[in-house]
């Protein structure tokens, strides 16, 4: 680590803030959320509709935050091509989302209607690979054989952890191994992208692995931190209810491990969670979330979704250190400030 510790910079040293992090590279975000839906083409009106329907709808825009953060701190200057490959990460995301809600049969994502349940299933998918189309298509432009082998592969990848997802759900038998296959596809691998993507732009490949390692260990840790909500979050805020990974059948680590700490403890508690995980039903959800809750199963995933957010802090201490870094830092932290 450099002489200027991660932890004792001035943006560290205060509590995380999502719009404080967003505001360091205010001017590049801009253009970055107009692009995601401004580079969208389609001669097909119902294609542009869904598509605006869905972005909309989208969240913080956190990966495309991590890319053009990447990218300043190599090259502290206004990069077109930075923005851009922000707003195709934020495009890929998206169609990963109405694709998870078409397998999920979701009818609401953070409060609004879902794309399948505001048209229908078909419409949902198709406007989804539209979406992964247009992006690879835009990828092209860039030029460059290394950028769209990254993110080729990695799309592969978050498909690939999407059907091992799908090839455990209802399994009561998964393990903690599973799971983390699972998400290293599914959610860790476009964190990887983001990184590795931007220094890839700036031609910085000597810091290739130090990004995949904080965006692999910095996806982890949201992924588990995002399942232990699933089980002590706000609904509200989630715009899901508790317990939805559990009736779905989802192989989440609160679970593989709740069930792991109740074969010894309490075989009945056992029994009721194999069942429901085994069968999606749930008639008794509040009691089951209590069961896990009780289980020590959230205190242990808690335990995992830090180490793996030091992980990601320690990977960061090789890169250039400048405010841009303390930003990632400081989205790490702000991601672990939703377990307290």
């Amino acid at each position: 680590m450099t002489s200027t510790s991660l932890a004792s910079s001035d943006l560290a040293s205060q509590a995380p803030n999502y719009t404080d992090i967003q505001s360091i590279v205010a001017h590049d975000f801009d253009i970055m959320d107009e692009q995601v839906f401004g580079s969208l083409n389609s001669k097909v009106q119902l294609v542009m509709s869904v598509s605006k329907h869905v972005i909309d709808a989208g969240g913080k825009r956190m990966r495309p935050l991590i890319t053009l953060l990447c990218a300043r701190m190599f090259n502290d200057a206004p990069s077109e091509q930075a923005m851009h490959l922000a707003a195709i990460t934020e495009m890929l995301h998206t169609a990963t989302l109405v694709h998870d809600d078409v397998i999920d049969e979701s009818g609401q994502r953070r409060g609004k209607p879902t794309a399948n349940a505001t048209w229908d299933n078909a419409t949902a998918v198709l406007v989804g690979d539209y979406l992964i189309a247009r992006a690879f298509n835009l990828l092209v432009g860039f030029q460059s054989l290394e950028l769209l082998k990254l993110f080729s592969d990695g799309t592969c990848d978050i498909a690939e952890g999407e059907v091992l997802q799908l090839q455990h759900q209802h399994n009561p038998a998964a393990t903690e191994t599973d799971y983390l296959n699972i998400i290293d596809g599914k959610t860790s691998r476009l964190f990887m992208m983001a990184t590795q993507g931007a220094a890839i732009l700036q031609g910085q490949e000597q810091h290739l692995q130090a990004l995949a390692d904080f965006g692999q260990h910095f996806g982890n840790a949201f992924q588990i931190i995002d399942d232990v909500l699933d089980y002590s979050g706000d609904s509200e805020l989630m715009g899901k209810n508790l317990g939805d990974d559990l009736s779905e059948g989802k192989p989440t680590l609160p679970t593989i491990k709740a069930l792991e700490l109740l074969k010894d403890s309490d075989k009945q508690g056992y029994e009721q969670l194999r069942i429901a995980v085994q069968t999606g039903k749930t008639p008794n959800a509040e009691q089951l979330i209590e069961l896990v809750r009780s289980s020590g199963a959230l205190d242990y995933c808690k335990q995992r979704a830090l180490e793996e957010t030091r992980l990601a802090q320690q990977a960061l201490s090789s890169l250039p250190d400048n405010r841009y870094r303390q930003g990632l830092y400081q989205l790490t932290e702000l991601a672990s400030a939703r377990l307290v």
